[in-house]
């Protein structure tokens, strides 16, 4: 059963309007709900066919004013390692990191791979591949552009895709953001998901935006 405070913010949101992302970011931070600073997320409910490939929504952006989350970003090379080290990443390793993850030793948020790396990684796909940890050309984590990259995941970087119904879930900031920051934010999430509409789709990609804080409930935002 929810508690007190989230009954009494509920109680604040009419379920049957579409609010402005103005309206609807001045309503989460004036009922923030739990004492630490909470999480902005944004849901889209796509018109997809997710079992389609054609139709998957994948791509990546930096937000103007990052998530919040200093994300720890480990390199795995044997050919750029003073690359790795310039740009700051917080793991430097060859191939005795595959080991470690072999072992579930993973403490890393993203790891990024030069290409020489990626036969050696496929013994661990089915480790990295389900945490959504598995380098990948598309979003720029199998590369040659070390600093490149590692520089952008620093700065807020986010990487994106369909789940298997068709949705797409990400963190936009936190509460203690200012709005405008987050309405940044918000419009450079939404118009990467736009972009990365597939030819297969017919029609409107999104069909429904929910913000919601951390532990809030869910508020609908105008199209």
């Amino acid at each position: 059963m929810r508690g007190k405070k989230y009954r009494s913010v509920v109680e604040k949101i009419d379920k049957n309007k579409d609010y402005s992302i103005n309206e609807a970011l001045k309503l989460l931070k004036e009922n923030k709900i739990s004492k630490f600073d909470e999480s902005v997320e944004i849901h889209i409910r796509s018109n997809i066919d997710p079992k389609k490939g054609e139709q998957q929504i994948r791509g990546s952006i930096v937000l103007p004013h990052g998530t919040g989350k200093t994300k720890k970003v480990a390199v795995i090379t044997s050919t750029k390692e003073s690359e790795a080290k310039e740009a700051k990443a917080d793991i430097i390793r060859g191939e005795d990191l595959i080991e470690d993850i072999k072992k579930g030793k993973i403490e890393f948020d993203v790891l990024v791979a030069t290409p020489e790396m990626m036969p050696k990684l496929a013994s661990v796909a089915r480790v990295l591949g389900p945490r959504g940890l598995m380098p990948n050309p598309k979003t720029d984590t199998v590369t040659e552009k070390v600093v490149e990259v590692v520089g952008m995941l620093k700065k807020g970087k986010v990487n994106f895709k369909n789940d298997n119904t068709g949705n797409v879930h990400q963190v936009i900031g936190k509460i203690s953001f200012e709005e405008k920051n987050l309405k940044e934010n918000f419009d450079t999430f939404i118009e990467a998901v736009n972009k990365s509409k597939g030819d297969g789709v017919k029609g409107k990609l999104i069909g429904k935006i929910v913000i919601c804080s951390t532990m809030g409930p869910g508020i609908k935002v105008k199209m």
